[in-house]
């Protein structure tokens, strides 16, 4: 179990690496790492209470089940992949949206007249009389498969772990089907394989999340409170556009954007937050109302006094020390 610092595990290499670090970047955080690009301890700049891990994504997976780690980004898909799922011992918090790909179900392109995952099923009660055998399905997301199959009632066919190129697998003789990750569907495609029309088993992005079993003090889930806030704020200010106008025309423009402040839109003096999916729409009725001019901005950051995602980690929490579970 963990104590002292908040440990954060982030990827330490390859593409989902650098987004991270872009995402941080952009949310205002600089990651200093230990011992040049190749160590595997970091700081973030400002949080003196925070610890780095740089880990694979699979390994950030397995620390934030055996709650080695407080917080990690890795890919939905990995989290996922345990037999119990992440039920009572990890919670996502933030969906980051890269890293994007997608758990199917692939068939050998020859079988014309295989489509679904119904038409699986039949071939699997087929080659089960003819061969004696069941249908080899090659994977490296063995629970994800066996829970998939179930709810498709498919019960004629074992799993064939892959510890390599599994789109390979069956031009090998190794497996008739294969359940892998894939962001177009190229390598599939070139290996002689397509994607079952109701083959998609999860469609997975990278995550911010919280292992639950962590070892989670006070002081802790403070600081998970003030970095959740950033990153709540970033996001928030995304979708969110200032307005301005001058403060002689206070009132009529109070009523023309009050549809808009009602909507959710929060106020202020002189201007409100409109979300930008109704800026046009926002400006038109200050227009109508005589109102001008009206300056446009885009904030850096929209923070509110409370954060949604630390409020729904620390209820998590609190269910779980009421459990006995930490």
């Amino acid at each position: 179990m963990t104590t002292g610092p908040l440990i954060i595990a982030v990827p330490s290499k390859g593409r989902l690496k650098e987004q991270v670090e872009g995402w941080l970047a952009d949310c205002g955080l600089t990651l200093r790492t230990a011992g040049g690009a190749r160590g595997y301890s970091a700081s973030l700049e400002g949080f003196d209470d925070v610890q780095v891990r740089l880990a694979s994504a699979s390994d950030i997976a397995a620390q934030l089940h055996a709650g080695e780690v407080h917080l990690g980004v890795t890919g939905e898909d990995l989290l996922r992949e345990t037999a119990n799922g992440m039920a009572g011992r990890v919670l996502l918090l933030t969906p980051l949206g890269f890293g994007r790909a997608d758990l199917v179900v692939a068939a050998p392109k020859s079988w014309v007249d295989v489509e679904t995952m119904a038409d699986v099923d039949d071939v699997a009660h087929l080659y089960l009389a003819r061969t004696g055998r069941r249908l080899r399905v090659a994977t490296k997301y063995l629970a994800q498969t066996r829970a998939f199959f179930a709810r498709h009632g498919i019960a004629d066919y074992r799993l064939a772990e892959s510890g390599g190129a599994t789109e390979g697998a069956p031009a090998a003789g190794a497996a008739e089907l294969v359940v892998d990750i894939t962001t177009t569907g190229a390598t599939l495609a070139a290996n002689g394989l397509k994607v079952l029309s109701d083959g998609l088993i999860l469609k997975s992005q990278a995550h911010l999340a919280a292992a639950l079993g962590a070892e989670w003090t006070d002081a802790n889930q403070a600081t998970c409170r003030r970095l959740l806030a950033i990153f709540e704020a970033r996001a928030r200010a995304k979708r969110i556009a200032g307005l301005t106008w001058p403060a002689a025309q206070e009132a009529a423009a109070q009523a023309a954007v009050a549809p808009f402040v009602e909507g959710g839109a929060p106020g202020r003096a002189h201007g409100a937050l409109v979300e930008r999916s109704r800026l046009f729409a926002a400006t038109a009725a200050l227009g109508a109302a005589g109102v001008g001019p009206v300056s446009v901005e885009q904030p850096a950051y929209v923070f509110q006094p409370t954060s949604p995602e630390a409020d729904r980690l620390a209820s998590a929490l609190s269910g779980q020390a009421a459990q006995g579970l930490i």
